[in-house]
């Protein structure tokens, strides 16, 4: 069984190799630029060249592959390019895709999909991911969903990668996506923010509306008049820093946040100061049960790196052993049980906090 993973050098795909190898019998092929790198991380790893910006590149590493695992980031730049050459590959595919850009375009590859008996998995990852599942959960206890409320919190201490900070940079500016009222409407970013409790170390944090897949993908398999996302990063210093950058106009468009993530990237050690080394996530879903009000919440909170990787490399093993059957393209909620998949989680030191 070989599983391809794309960008598999960096900081969040790297994680998803070392599951890989932990957990299954898989050969891994990761495909990066980075060639000695990726030699270094097992005994099992295969390394290929890759360009994502070429497509005969993309398609060329993923041929004869059981599954394959996009985590080349920005998504919002890479994200369509990959999963269209996996299903012109044939390849069953999953990414940890975070930002919202590229959604529709993802969703537009369903028919193809179809087509070529492809499975795709967008966002199976920490946020979107676990989030999603547990909205689904969430939502199964329930008879009538009325409220999704997501809300995450991310270390600046808990991430080394370039890529995460231009999502960051691309999801804290401008108008983002939420769904409200039975309908998607864009808001501010940074706005309407309210104080959230995550399980310890994190606590008590202020969240504010940013731009997320989850308010784009939730409403398609549930029924419910509002789903929100907000997130914060730890300390609170970077987000008034990162507001700053925004309004002095130096970050905000592709070109704009690759110059200033690259300059932040080469100081980031300073950024961690005062900071958790962990992320977290909340996932609170209101409704009615039997006639009465409830509101079933669900929490977790872990080292980015294994939110991240645990359930990519998850999706991938039952990709690969052909565990999905439908076909088609889907975020986590649409195809992937919560029961047994959480179960799994748990069963790898992912713990999962109800609340009620």
């Amino acid at each position: 069984m070989n599983i391809v993973v794309l960008g598999g050098c960096g900081d969040m795909g790297s994680a998803v190799v070392r599951e890989l190898l932990a957990h299954s019998e898989a050969t891994v092929t990761i495909a990066d630029y980075r060639l000695q790198r990726a030699e270094e991380l097992g005994e099992r790893v295969r390394a290929a060249f890759v360009d994502a910006n070429d497509p005969v590149s993309l398609l060329s590493v993923l041929e004869g592959a059981d599954a394959a695992v996009g985590c080349i980031g920005p998504f919002y730049a890479f994200a369509a390019k990959m999963a269209r050459a996996a299903v012109e590959a044939g390849v069953d595919y999953v990414d940890i895709c975070d930002d919202y850009g590229p959604i529709e375009k993802l969703f537009a590859l369903d028919e193809a999909a179809k087509q070529a008996e492809v499975t795709v998995i967008t966002g199976l990852g920490w946020t979107p991911g676990i989030t999603n599942i547990l909205a689904r959960r969430g939502a199964e206890e329930l008879d009538e969903v009325e409220e999704i409320k997501i809300s995450w919190a991310g270390g600046a201490a808990d991430s080394t990668g370039l890529a995460v900070i231009m999502h960051v940079f691309y999801a804290v500016t401008g108008d983002v996506p939420t769904y409200r009222d039975g309908a998607w409407v864009e808001v501010p970013a940074g706005s309407e923010g309210e104080v959230v409790e995550f399980p310890a170390p994190l606590g008590w944090i202020r969240v504010f509306h940013c731009g997320h897949p989850e308010p784009l993908t939730i409403p398609r398999y549930i029924k419910a008049r509002t789903v929100s996302l907000k997130g914060a990063l730890t300390p609170d210093w970077n987000n008034k820093l990162a507001d700053l950058f925004a309004r002095l106009g130096l970050i905000g468009t592709p070109a704009k946040n690759d110059r200033m993530a690259r300059i932040i990237h080469a100081i980031e050690g300073i950024f961690r100061v005062g900071g958790i080394a962990a992320s977290g996530a909340r996932v609170d879903v209101r409704g009615r049960k039997d006639g009465k009000q409830r509101t079933i919440s669900y929490a977790v909170a872990d080292k980015m790196r294994r939110l991240t990787g645990i359930p990519t490399a998850l999706g991938a093993q039952m990709l690969a052993e052909g565990r999905i059957e439908e076909k088609g393209v889907f975020a986590p909620e649409g195809c992937i049980a919560p029961q047994p998949f959480l179960a799994e989680l748990c069963g790898r030191g992912i713990e999962i906090h109800r609340l009620e």
